[in-house]
């Protein structure tokens, strides 16, 4: 350790050149991104939250070291998030996002006009409070008179929902510490009950590299749960292998079989999503379809021929 410095300060003044974050340390990768200042970093409630201004990524939002998002390419995470589940409803009145703090769903959210009322359940405020003061192009969907914001847990906040969503997004972090239960079955039985009798769920599905046996084991309880169950992906650099996925749950309507095309040309112009990429992203590698049993992916059987 430097002299004089600190843990905790030595970390504050190389945070001023280089972040880095250990991916996946059992595997031995790390990223490492040329950052030109730390625009504000403290400790909510409930963990470390940072931007930062990056040399070519943007800013940056880092919750408790790890990367959260990047203005250089957080929407490839959020279109696919949210127009893959809206475009398939075909009438998502009420819709539900737990975690998603920085905005970023909420601002794909509100693009849909047939949506009548958006709910956010982010535990931890100042994530919001700071995606407002640091993040515009993320957080501009908050200002829309639809949307409301609970500061609440996620999982104990859907157990008191009873039918009421037309779709729920789970925009949550890794499955570390308070997340973790965002992972569990109990939490997908409640919030089956929170839908409406045709409602769909996407959530937040790890790294098809990093993560199969997550991804297995909650496709597996999800499957039992759920009457069509399926997993996409989508491309983002920054996050761990460059891919992250979805797990599509639904009652009633298939992804493939559901898409409204012509809502999707009301919604404007989009960097990711388009109904291409919404019927590829369910297109999944050979050793993936190995490691997942047919009846866990109940919608991508439908791309077999």
């Amino acid at each position: 350790m430097q002299e004089g410095f600190t843990e905790d300060e030595l970390r504050l003044t190389t945070m001023d050149l280089w972040f880095e974050e250990k991916l996946e340390p059992p595997v031995g990768t790390t990223f490492r991104v040329l950052v030109n200042r730390t625009i504000e970093r403290f400790r909510s409630e409930y963990q470390e939250i940072a931007v930062l201004e990056t040399e070519k990524l943007g800013k940056m939002l880092i919750l408790d070291g790890v990367i959260m998002l990047s203005e250089f390419d957080e929407f490839a995470y959020h279109e696919m998030i949210i127009h893959v589940p809206l475009l398939t409803h075909p009438n998502p009145k009420k819709v539900l996002v737990i975690g998603g703090g920085d905005g970023g769903s909420i601002r794909e959210i509100v693009k849909h006009k047939e949506v009548e009322e958006v709910h956010l359940c982010e535990i931890d405020r100042a994530v919001v409070e700071v995606s407002k003061r640091h993040l515009p192009t993320l957080s501009s969907g908050f200002s829309d008179p639809r949307v409301k914001i609970f500061y609440e847990d996620g999982a104990k906040f859907v157990k008191n929902k009873k039918g009421e969503y037309d779709v729920i997004i789970v925009d949550s972090t890794d499955p570390v510490g308070a997340a973790v239960v965002l992972f569990e079955e109990p939490f997908y039985r409640d919030m089956y009950e929170a839908l409406k009798p045709d409602g769909i769920i996407v959530s937040q599905c790890e790294s098809i590299y990093y993560h199969q046996d997550l991804i297995k084991r909650m496709l597996s309880f999800i499957s039992n749960i759920f009457e069509l169950t399926g997993y996409y992906y989508s491309l983002v650099p920054t996050y761990p292998s460059g891919t992250i996925g979805f797990a599509f749950c639904s009652k009633k309507y298939n992804p493939l079989k559901d898409l409204d095309e012509k809502r999707y040309y009301k919604l404007g112009k989009l960097k990711y999503y388009n109904p291409q990429i919404h019927k590829t992203s369910f297109c999944l590698p050979a050793f993936i379809r190995e490691l997942l049993p047919p009846d866990l992916l109940k919608i991508n059987n439908d791309l077999i021929v």
